[in-house]
């Protein structure tokens, strides 16, 4: 399944990579302002069309959303289940009254992954009423999301697209913003998907990064539902190249004392 999803990115991409790319004169800066700062690390407002922010952090790697992202056994989730929450507060986890203080459902035979906990996300599928169905809420083995702090929410809405550079390989990835950050958590988080798609270790347990993950948001570019992964592919590549492209990341992380991308390479 992840080799798959990473060859249709890929076709997806380069094929919308090849019909032009925008570039920046050799001597052009970035202008940016600061936006906003959460756990010391600051998102950057960019004057540009479409309007967008950017941040360079780490990637702690996210698993809501997945069918078997938890379990009431510690050892057979995706992720520790301390990051669901914990009772009186389950945060990414549904439950019995729709409240953070119920019980967490299980998932029966019917269901993707009987026995698992229903794992949510932030953005969800409207149209499914149904609380209690794993289909409705982004899987994080499947859609490369990002995941903002509230501070974020601010200036952009669940739904918009973005895209993600990993600076120490040159892979650049498509996303969409699909989570909330978890109380405590670092600002720089991504789906299980979305670190495959930058060969980072995807595993929530311990994998991740802790630098060297750019981060662009369009703000305002979404329409606040999930997507499939060719719409997320190719509204980000669009996105990306109107911005400026990887010559304008490179100008602006090197702006603010951030390493510099390397050679794109899409993935």
């Amino acid at each position: 399944m992840k080799a798959g999803i990473a060859i249709a990115l890929i076709a997806l991409l380069a094929q919308a990579a090849s019909a032009g790319q925008t570039h920046l004169g050799p001597n052009e800066a970035c202008e940016s302002s600061k936006l906003f700062e959460a756990h010391s690390v600051i998102a950057w407002a960019i004057p540009s069309d479409p309007r967008a922010f950017f941040y360079s952090s780490g990637m702690a790697i996210d698993a809501d959303g997945a069918f078997r992202a938890y379990h009431p056994n510690q050892v057979l989730g995706l992720d520790s289940l301390n990051h669901a929450g914990h009772r009186g507060n389950w945060w990414a986890l549904v439950t019995d009254n729709y409240k953070t203080n119920g019980h967490p459902v299980v998932q029966g035979s019917s269901d993707p992954a009987p026995g698992y906990y229903v794992s949510t996300t932030s953005l969800f599928d409207n149209d499914n009423p149904n609380l209690k169905d794993p289909h409705r809420y982004v899987d994080a083995l499947k859609i490369p999301y990002i995941v903002l702090p509230p501070e974020g929410f601010l200036h952009a809405k669940l739904g918009d697209f973005a895209s993600v550079a990993n600076l120490q390989n040159g892979h650049l990835s498509p996303a969409i913003v699909a989570d909330e950050s978890a109380p405590g958590l670092k600002f720089g988080e991504g789906s299980m998907a979305l670190a495959d798609a930058l060969s980072i270790d995807s595993n929530p347990r311990y994998g991740g990064k802790d630098r060297g993950v750019a981060y662009v948001i369009y703000a305002g570019s979404g329409n606040g539902k999930p997507r499939t992964i060719e719409d997320i592919a190719a509204n980000s590549q669009r996105l990306f190249e109107a911005w400026g492209g990887m010559q304008k990341l490179s100008a602006c992380l090197a702006a603010h004392g951030k390493d510099r991308a390397k050679g794109m390479q899409i993935r």
